[in-house]
């Protein structure tokens, strides 16, 4: 991909990616921006093949240039709220969160209020606007009820860089989860793919057909008498990633309402903690790295698992 100045990408099409569609040509290079977003893009020819508007369905060819102009953000209408925020890093060009468990990352239906991005927007009026005007800023996401790291841009050039980092699995993300049972073995790699669970929509799961390939990498830290202790890195970034996969394995998150068991650990869901972030700064190439260590709840629990081997 060239930047040929702040709103404005190029990608030349190899051999490898003639014969995509435009739009999941576009989707894969730009990860966290969704398909939709990048459909709406192509329909207001904010994208063009050759200098030429097409549809989203256009199948590219070898050497065509496809040119994407990052339309200005539209004035954001979610309302800024003075909410506490653990700020771990802050410069011109992004934060780095430290999310508490609970807090929804951006509004959506039921949860208008009170997210991080509501935070965001009364701590910091310059955010990127690529993922609309409920997600502004926000580069890739944990869920609900998983605390942990997450960084976000705070304008559109930041945004795609670090975009770009995470389709090329240059970001480094480690995870800390409590799991049901005791693995068995030290370490190991889940790589299956996920995509929606065909018997129930609202989940994920690993799926033989329609899946996007999901690699999860695992290392033992610590058994206890029916849980372990585990610490995981991502390869790839799919939805409910982790919580997909150890449910896959035999060893679902603790206290997660979603893929877990009703009788599990005493926590305010899932187990989970997004410990580790690591990517190149998006304006200096500098490469950076954080650590958050695990929430009040988490470490609670061990200390009781602990008492009880």
């Amino acid at each position: 991909m060239t930047e040929t100045n702040k709103t404005r990408y190029t990608w030349e099409i190899d051999v490898e990616d003639a014969g995509q569609r435009l739009d999941k040509f576009l989707t894969g290079r730009l990860e966290n921006v969704s398909r939709t977003q990048i459909q709406l893009w192509i329909k207001e020819q904010h994208v063009t093949v050759d200098e030429r508007p097409v549809k989203a369905s256009y199948r590219l060819g070898v050497d065509e240039v496809v040119t994407l102009d990052v339309p200005d953000a539209v004035p954001l209408e979610v309302l800024p709220e003075p909410l506490p925020l653990n700020i771990v890093y802050e410069d011109g060009d992004l934060l780095v969160i430290n999310k508490p468990r609970g807090m929804v990352v951006h509004p959506a239906p039921g949860h208008e209020t009170g997210t991080l991005v509501n935070g965001l927007l009364h701590h910091c009026r310059d955010l990127s606007g690529i993922n609309g005007v409920l997600r502004p800023g926000i580069v890739h996401r944990i869920d609900k009820d998983t605390s942990g790291l997450l960084v976000v841009a705070k304008h559109d050039s930041a945004h795609v860089a670090l975009a770009r980092q995470l389709a090329e699995h240059t970001v480094e993300r480690e995870y800390v989860a409590i799991v049901h049972g005791r693995l068995t073995v030290d370490a190991g790699t889940i790589d299956a793919p996920i995509g929606r669970d065909p018997k129930d929509r609202q989940r994920m799961a690993v799926v033989q057909k329609g899946g996007k390939r999901a690699v999860t990498h695992f290392v033992v830290e610590r058994r206890f008498a029916d849980y372990t202790l585990v610490r995981l890195r991502l390869e790839t970034g799919r939805t409910h990633q982790i919580r997909v996969h150890m449910k896959y394995i035999g060893h679902p998150v603790a206290g997660d309402p979603k893929y877990g068991p009703r009788r599990t650990l005493p926590i305010d869901g899932q187990a989970l903690h997004a410990a580790v972030l690591g990517f190149d700064h998006p304006h200096t190439g500098e490469r950076m790295r954080f650590e958050a260590p695990l929430p009040e709840d988490m470490q609670r629990l061990l200390r009781r698992l602990a008492l009880e081997c």
